[in-house]
């Protein structure tokens, strides 16, 4: 079989999921639909945490970022699969191809850090409510958010950089419908155990890590929460908690069964249908699950609607 590097491939071709003809459609309008309320939610978060100064706090500024963040990992995965299922090509250039495999795994990798630095606001929030503001001040919280952003850039690039640099077997066909790294990694000959290792090194600092400071903060809050004398207070915070702790798992969950996966699991099929969850179930159900559900959230779209000329219409047409 013939060797070429990047570098000789003009074109790659998606196989996405050709092999169930009979769901396709159906997976393309629940992508769509996924990335149309993915819009929604996170524009209308963003525009409300900038708008209404009354969410000037820590924990939206997060969010806020975490928004920003889900829009545009959700468009570097699921527009250009889209736009493909639309125009029936299944093609990408090759520019195009390490651009998105760039951008897919820096905004992953941000949000992994970020979803910890959240948890860890949280914590010091219920646990340390005296010394919260000293503690998240604003010049903490924009250092807590550029390190979360730089961190997720820098490993994406020690990521990919050695993999565009790999011979290909004569092969441009990926069996995915994104270029996944873990999909355009099989395309290459010759030994990729330093690629893998990098990658291994990364996902451990990543993935369960992250995970593990999560579940101890939300278990310190959990602690914290069983004090609480009031019964609608505990299970107001319970619920709080569990829809948090749910989308975590869905999202570091299905993570670590792509990347922390044996080499020796051959499950390309079930990992594309992972990759849905996680770049776009997830950034999805985000902004419902940790922000649009609070009340502070609620009565911030309402005085923007109070404000809007338009209310009354809008008033009347959701009554």
């Amino acid at each position: 079989m013939v060797q070429g590097n990047w570098t000789s491939v003009t074109v790659f071709f998606f196989l996405g999921f050709s092999h169930y003809p009979r769901i396709e459609v159906t997976i393309f309008v629940l992508c769509l639909l996924m990335y149309l309320i993915t819009l929604l939610g996170n524009t209308i978060l963003i525009s409300i945490t900038i708008l209404d100064s009354h969410l000037h706090t820590p924990m939206y500024f997060f969010l806020s970022n975490l928004s920003f963040l889900d829009i545009w990992y959700t468009s570097s995965a699921l527009t250009p699969m889209l736009a493909n299922f639309v125009s029936g090509k299944n093609t990408i250039s090759f520019s195009g191809c390490a651009f998105q495999m760039y951008f897919s795994l820096a905004m992953g990798s941000t949000e992994c850090v970020l979803l910890s630095m959240m948890a860890y606001d949280r914590y010091v929030a219920i646990c340390n409510p005296l010394r919260y503001p000293i503690i998240m001040n604003r010049r903490v919280c924009v250092q807590i958010a550029g390190s979360s952003w730089a961190t997720g850039c820098l490993t994406a690039l020690m990521e990919t950089g050695p993999v565009i640099h790999l011979s290909l077997c004569g092969n441009n066909i990926i069996n995915h419908f994104i270029c996944e790294i873990l999909a355009v990694l099989k395309m290459a000959c010759g030994d990729t155990a330093m690629v893998q290792l990098i990658m291994l090194v990364i996902s451990v600092l990543l993935l369960p890590l992250p995970m593990l400071l999560i579940c101890v903060s939300y278990a310190s809050i959990l602690f914290n929460i069983l004090r609480i004398s009031s019964v609608d207070g505990r299970s107001k915070a319970f619920s709080t908690c569990a829809a948090h702790l749910t989308v975590v798992v869905l999202f570091y969950g299905t993570a670590l069964s792509m990347y922390l996966k044996p080499s020796s699991v051959n499950s390309q099929e079930i990992d594309k249908f992972m990759a849905l969850i996680y770049a776009g179930l997830t950034p999805m159900l985000n902004p419902i699950i940790y922000s649009l559900r609070n009340n502070e959230v609620k009565m911030a779209v309402k005085k923007l609607l109070i404000r809007n000329p338009f209310s009354a219409i809008l008033t009347s047409v959701f009554k």
